[in-house]
This record gives structure tokens, sequence and C-alpha cells, in this order.
């Protein structure tokens, strides 16, 4: 098999309740136009259920008294408080959160099982990607951190060298924050500043522990970036950092709330800059982990316009059959919008109408007062020497 979709209805159950941010019809839309482009319909695509994870995996990761404490909540969501992060604004507890919340981890861990252990080249678990759940504490609509626990399992397996590539708007804290001082992982995080957005963090001076100095490589972009900033971000960095780190497997978080319809940040990416950044990742991938590729979902709270549409382009990309922007999208799924949502459905796959997107290559040069050149370079100056690079020419 070339790929690996897992999917769970059950993954809906995990819902924050009416007026959250991060309803979960998001991945019920996602799958039903994977399903209505024909993108799972084919001999070399495995669609799988899902296992949840055991208490055993999260407890690799995760503290016993979150894990209870959680428990205590999902069976009764009036005894969360705050405490451990749980019942706040951003993350209330509701029943039966921990159960949703191992389907979200089981899916991860498959995910990473079946790539490493060559089963398939690449697989994608768009209910994962929970990046903000810390070791101690849920935070930011994360209450256990999917890919933490992923990686420390190709960690206990035998992995030497974990590329975690984050795209999501929001710095991908936790994860950073669980192996900060593991020289065997290295997080990159490409996301709008941390003056500006949650969680507040993500500099480019952040770069790691005293025993993984320069395995942290933090891109924190200026509000308003668009599609030539965000993409010319990706390639002054991440190509040369990863190649420079020789991973093994390479795990990335492609959140989709960097486009500029999402309600909660301010980025302006359109759906055709993360298509072609979804592309930049596989081949990465494919030059530089040989080929092994596990994709998460993320962040993302224009529910209908934005998310299904990004993470149909990631199904798209990891699959083998990338999804034409200008593609329009199936009248079935359109139909079903309409009729659920009361709301109009986007017409096509992409945003741009086919026009190209352009930018700089960094080796051509830079521009010093260009706020996003400045954030780029910050980064290369902190992290690059490290790795033996020139942070000018590299």
């Amino acid at each position: 098999m070339t790929a690996r979709v897992m999917w769970d209805e059950r993954y809906t159950s995990y819902d924050f309740g009416p007026g959250h941010p991060m309803h979960p019809c998001r991945l019920d839309l996602t799958h039903r136009l994977s399903q209505e482009l024909g993108l799972l319909d084919h001999d070399d695509v495995e669609v799988v259920p899902v296992t949840a994870a055991t208490e055993q995996d999260l407890l690799t990761v995760h503290t016993p008294d979150l894990i209870e404490a959680v428990k205590a909540a999902a069976q009764d969501p009036s005894l969360a408080t705050g405490r451990h992060g749980l019942g706040t604004d951003d993350t209330p507890a509701f029943p039966g959160m921990h159960e949703a919340s191992l389907l979200a981890v089981g899916g991860t861990l498959a995910a990473c099982n079946a790539v490493w252990d060559g089963e398939v080249e690449r697989a994608v678990n768009i209910a994962g990607g929970l990046h903000h759940a810390m070791p101690e504490k849920a935070s930011g609509f994360c209450v256990y951190n999917d890919i933490a626990v992923g990686i420390q399992r190709l960690l206990d397996r035998g992995a030497r060298r974990v590329v975690y590539l984050d795209l999501d708007v929001h710095h991908g804290d936790g994860v950073e924050r669980c192996f900060w001082n593991d020289d065997r992982v290295m997080t990159i995080s490409i996301h709008e500043t941390g003056r500006a957005l949650f969680p507040g963090t993500g500099f480019p001076g952040d770069t790691g522990g005293p025993k993984a100095q320069d395995t942290a490589v933090n891109v924190a972009l200026p509000p308003g970036t668009g599609d030539e900033g965000w993409l010319r971000a990706y390639q002054a960095v991440v190509p040369t950092i990863v190649r420079a780190f020789r991973p093994e497997i390479l795990i990335s978080q492609h959140g989709c709330d960097c486009h500029f319809a999402d309600p909660l940040a301010h980025l302006a990416v359109s759906m055709d800059a993360m298509a072609v950044e979804y592309q930049w990742v596989r081949e990465l991938a494919d030059q530089e982990a040989g080929g092994r590729w596990v994709s998460l979902g993320g962040g993302g709270y224009e529910l209908v316009d934005v998310v299904p549409r990004a993470w149909t382009h990631l199904i798209g990309v990891a699959t083998g059959r990338p999804v034409d922007p200008t593609l329009p999208t199936p009248p079935q799924w359109r139909r079903y919008v309409e009729d659920t949502f009361d709301r109009q459905a986007p017409a096509a796959m992409g945003d741009r109408e086919g026009r190209p997107i352009r930018f700089g290559r960094w080796e051509d040069g830079y521009e010093p007062e260009d706020p996003v050149d400045s954030a780029i370079m910050a980064t290369r100056r902190a992290v690059f020497p490290g790795w033996g690079l020139d942070p000018y020419f590299d």
C-alpha cells in the first residue's frame, strides 16, 4: 500500500459543544469531500478504522494527574474548574472527552507505526495534530498531545532522528516542550508571531535545551503575511535545516488556520498556497526521510469553506493524487453543505482561480526592511550556524 488514511466516525465525538470554534463537523465534511472526489477509492489507498490509545500510551508523555483529571471531567464536566487546563473557555470539559481524545491519539499512533514498519509510505490522520497539550495540562483546544505520543513511540522503537514540522498558524508549543532537550527530535514551527497570537511563544531565539541546541526552529511571521511570504519562509528555512538534520521520518501538522478567512488569526494565506506547501512537504519527505511521512490535521476554524478543502488537498497529496485547485467542488458535497448548514458551499477547490503565486528565492537576496524577510533572517541567524550553515547564503 502507498498510503493509509485513518478515519473513524467516532472522531466527531471530540466536541466541545455549540459555539466552540473547533466543531467536529469540519472532520466529517473533509471525509465526505475526499470521498466525493474519489481520493479514497484506489487499490493503493487504505482507509483504516481507529483503535483507541491506552492510558499506558498516554503515560509516555502525560502525567498521571492530568489523565485522572480528564477521566473525572469526562464523567462529570462540572468537576473541571480550570485545574490542569480543563474547564476553561478554550478547553471546556465535555462528557466522554477522555474516550474521544484517546481516539485521536490512537489514530496518530497507528499512522506512525504503519509508516515506521514500512506497511505504507505515507499516512494521514486529520483528527490528530493537537499540538498545544502539555505533559501536565490541556491547552488551546487540545486535551492530549497525540503528536508527542506518536513521536515518543517512534523513539521508543529505535528512531534516532525525527523531524516534526508544524505549519499551523499557532506555535507548536506543546510538542516543542516535550522534546525541548532531546536531540533526537527537531521541531520546526512556522507561525504567526507570539506577540500577536496565542500561545505567545515560539520566537527565533528559542532554539532548544542544553542537550539539544539548535533543534527547535521557530519562524515567527508578522500579522498579514500572505501567500508569497508564507511560502518564502518555508523555502528559506525548512529544506536546508531538515537536510542538515538527516531525519529518518517526517511528522507534519497542517493546521489550516493560516488561511485568510480563519476567524482566530491574522495571516492571509490562500488554499492554493497551502496545496503547494503540502506538495513541498511530501517532496521533502521523499528526498530527506526515505519517503516516510505522517501528516496530521490541527487548527482551522472556518469550518465549511476552509478546513474541508485544505485537508482534502492534504489527503490528495498524501495518496499521490493532488487535487487541482481550479477543480469545482463536487455537486453532491455542495448540496450536503447547503442542506445541512443552510449556507453556500465553496464552488472550487482553490481561491486564486489559477493565478500563479510568485515569491523570490532566498539565494537571490533578501530585503532587510521587509518584515517577513526580517523574521526569516532572525531564524536563520539563530539556528543555521549551529549546523555549520551560513545564514546569508545556504
